[in-house]
C-alpha cells in the first residue's frame, strides 16, 4: 500500500483508515468489504466520553507518512501505525475534558488551507502545517475536523456557518448542509457531518448510516455528485459521528 499524500483526498482506493470504536460492526463489514482495513480508536483517558474514541480528536494526518498525535494516545494503535510505516509525532498539547483544552489536534485539512481556532492549535502541529505552505484560515468553530468533510481540494461540505463563511472568503465552493440534528452522537444532542464520512477513493464518500435518515441528504448527494462522487452507506442505521472515517493509505 502507499501513503496517501494529499490528507482527506485519496487518489486511489483506500486500503487503511482509521475510525472510532464506536462504528458498529456491520459498518466495519461493509468497509471491509469495500477493501478497507479499519483500525479502530480506543479510547482517550483525558477527554469526555462522547469523543474520546475519535480518531479526529486525536490525529492528524499530515499527508504521506507523516502523523501528529495528541500525547495519551493509545499505544496499541501508535505500534500498529508504526508497523504500517508512519512517522509518528507527539504533538505538544495535552488534552482535556473540557472546552478548548479538548481541541488541539481537531484541525480541517482542505486541499492547500487548514481550518481551526487557531488560538488552540497544537504549536507543533501549527509549525508543521505553515512549514509545507498550507495557508491557515481562522475559525470560532474549535471541532473543525468534527464539522468539515473535504470533498476535493476545492470543495467542502460542512454544517457550521461559520467555517462555510470563511472557507468562501478562501475561495472554496462549499455545501452548508442543514442535517440538524439528524446525525447522532450519544452523549450529545447531535453530531456533525465531517466526524460521520470519509473518502474511501477519489469517487466515493462513506456515509456511517443510512441517507434515507439524514435531513438535507438530497442536496449532500448532489453536491458531491457534481465532483464525480458518488455516497455509499455503511448501514441502514441513523447516520453516526464516529469521529470521521480518516484514510491514510491506499491499496
Amino acid at each position: 500500500m502507499s501513503f496517501v499524500s494529499n490528507p482527506n483526498l485519496p487518489d486511489k482506493a483506500v486500503g487503511l483508515a482509521v475510525v472510532g470504536s464506536r462504528i458498529s460492526d456491520s459498518a466495519l463489514a461493509r468497509l471491509e468489504g469495500l477493501g478497507v482495513k479499519a483500525l479502530v480508536m480506543p479510547a482517550h483517558s483525558f477527554l469526555y466520553d462522547a469523543v474520546a474514541t475519535h480518531p479526529d480528536m486525536l490525529l492528524h494526518h499530515l499527508g504521506g507518512d507523516t502523523i501528529v498525535y495528541a500525547p495519551g494516545t493509545d499505544d496499541g494503535i501508535l505500534d500498529t501505525l508504526r508497523a504500517y510505516g508512519f512517522k509518528l509525532l507527539c504533538g505538544e498539547k495535552t488534552l482535556s475534558a473540557t472546552y478548548p483544552n479538548d481541541i488541539a489536534y481537531n484541525v480541517a485539512r482542505v486541499g492547500k488551507y487548514y481550518f481551526h481556532n487557531l488560538k488552540h492549535t497544537d504549536p507543533l502541529l501549527k509549525e508543521l502545517l505553515n512549514q509545507q505552505g498550507i495557508e491557515p484560515v481562522h475559525v470560532e468553530q474549535g471541532y473543525s475536523k468534527c464539522s468539515i468533510l473535504p470533498v476535493d481540494e476545492q470543495s467542502m461540505i460542512t454544517t457550521d456557518a461559520g467555517i462555510a463563511k470563511a472557507a468562501r472568503r478562501a475561495g472554496l465552493d462549499v455545501l452548508l448542509a442543514e442535517c440538524g440534528s439528524s446525525i447522532r452522537l450519544p452523549g450529545l444532542n447531535y453530531g456533525f457531518i465531517g466526524g460521520a464520512c470519509g473518502l474511501i477513493s477519489k469517487s466515493l464518500c462513506a456515509v456511517n448510516g443510512s441517507l434515507k435518515k439524514l435531513d438535507g441528504s438530497e442536496t449532500v448527494i448532489s453536491f458531491l455528485s457534481k465532483r464525480g462522487i458518488r455516497a455509499i452507506e455503511l448501514s441502514d442505521d441513523f447516520v453516526m459521528d464516529v469521529g470521521s472515517i480518516i484514510p491514510l493509505m491506499c491499496s
